[in-house]
């Protein structure tokens, strides 16, 4: 029998005036007669690193049985539509993170910075910075060499013009983000989605012509029109509905990003907003969020990191009905009022990952779907935020990591296990084979 199937290339773009558009996996990318492992339909993980500052309520968070068929405690309850590929990972440390024998306070400047690097960051008011190259960037280095960005850096709160010493003779720049290049790199992070928008769709070169296009405000779907047209004539329809909904998605994000970029333009009480920035907080990490799924999606990229908020976060939560501000409320003096207010913004991050989560459950990926191939690491360098402690850490993993993890378990570990054993167990989960990161002792036994 002779097959005459299409075959099209991962690597194809849709192309306008000024921009390039990856596209989703299709089948049409897959020859005919090959088995999937030989194809793109085998995709390469994904690996997102989400950081929250200022721990959690430990008592609303460990689930109180561990193994399989674990019953969700009240912070993780957003999960259960994904617990059957989550692991909660109880009794982690990251005595980096802490003070030395002698030393007091600075584990606000700590905690983002070890956090995925398990090293102490050098005590340095000045930038003479060092810390070490951290786990997504090692990643980066291996899993990320073939795709436009290698990784990308994502928040919601900006903290990067103040500079000198913040806390206890350590430079501000250790809280300004969770990922560096190398022990003397620390890569910013993004907060405006509209930059971040640019940098998926926008082609190297033509700033002058997308700036033109947002002044006219023509969405990039119809910059693309023609080349969608002409891709569309070729594709079955499994692949055009799937070409459908992929680009009604990117129109959706687009259409919330200038509504943002309105919202922010008229309200003057913050006159200088960058357009494009929300400012309701709900909205802002929502956007940030699905920005990343598309990254994942089109393997624009295959690693990320998401600051939810920065140390010391001064943010309220006016939809939670918490008036006072995050950094406040995690000093909680084991009040009972303000610990409810605590459970209730630890519960609401939670969620917000949970809405990332359920979206690339939805989305075909291979032979399976996007979360199905991807690790996601949610997480804290700090334990009780009233103590500054940092064990044990509020941390789980969700994703099926290709294959290669199981979820609905609850995993605890000997007190004082390394965060950064788990860390090790995340690149090893990505195929990266590292002897140590950070204090690790060794891969953890079960992940």
């Amino acid at each position: 029998m002779f097959i005459s199937k299409k075959h099209l290339s991962r690597r194809t773009f849709l192309r306008g005036a000024g921009v390039t558009m990856a596209l989703p996996f299709l089948e049409s990318m897959v020859p005919a007669q090959t088995p999937l492992r030989q194809t793109v339909a085998n995709p390469k993980l994904r690996l997102g690193f989400l950081y929250c500052p200022h721990g959690a309520m430990m008592d609303t968070w460990t689930p109180k049985t561990e193994g399989t068929n674990f019953e969700l405690s009240r912070s993780l309850q957003p999960l259960q539509s994904v617990k059957d590929r989550l692991v909660v990972v109880s009794n982690l440390a990251h005595h980096n993170a802490g003070p030395e024998i002698g030393e007091s306070g600075g584990e606000h400047s700590r905690s983002p910075s070890v956090f995925l690097s398990g090293v102490r960051p050098k005590r340095t008011g000045s930038e003479d910075v060092r810390l070490a190259t951290t786990a997504d960037q090692i990643a980066a280095a291996k899993i990320g060499r073939d795709t436009r960005l290698p990784s990308l850096e994502l928040a919601t709160e900006d903290f990067s013009g103040i500079t000198g010493s913040c806390d206890v003779g350590l430079s501000c720049t250790y809280r300004n983000t969770n990922s560096w290049r190398t022990p003397t790199t620390p890569l910013p992070m993004e907060i405006n989605p509209r930059v971040v928008f640019n940098l998926l769709f926008g082609s190297a070169g033509s700033t002058a012509e997308r700036a033109q296009k947002l002044k006219r405000e023509q969405s990039i779907l119809d910059l693309v029109a023609g080349d969608t047209r002409s891709l569309q004539k070729d594709l079955g329809a499994a692949d055009r509905a799937r070409i459908d909904e992929y680009l009604e998605s990117v129109r959706e994000i687009e259409r919330r990003i200038v509504l943002a970029g309105q919202a922010s333009a008229t309200d003057v009480s913050l006159p200088s907003a960058p357009i494009g920035i929300p400012n309701d907080h709900q909205t802002h990490s929502a956007l940030m969020l699905d920005l990343m799924v598309l990254a994942f999606q089109t393997e624009t990229t295959r690693v990320s990191t998401f600051m939810m908020a920065r140390e010391v976060s001064s943010r309220a939560f006016p939809n939670l009905g918490v008036s006072d501000a995050f950094h406040p409320v995690s000093h909680h003096g084991n009040r009972p009022e303000q610990l409810e207010k605590y459970t209730k913004i630890n519960t609401y991050h939670v969620w917000l990952a949970a809405q990332m989560l359920e979206k690339m459950k939805a989305i075909p990926d291979g032979d399976g779907n996007l979360l199905d191939h991807s690790l996601i690491l949610f997480g804290s360098s700090m334990s009780n935020g009233n103590l500054h402690n940092q064990w044990p850490l509020p941390v789980f993993l969700a994703g099926g990591a290709g294959g290669r993890m199981k979820g609905d378990r609850h995993l605890m570990y000997p007190k004082d296990t390394p965060m950064s054993n788990l860390l090790l167990s995340v690149l090893d989960k990505a195929g990266i084979q590292q002897d140590s990161l950070g204090d690790s002792t060794g891969l953890l036994e079960g992940v």
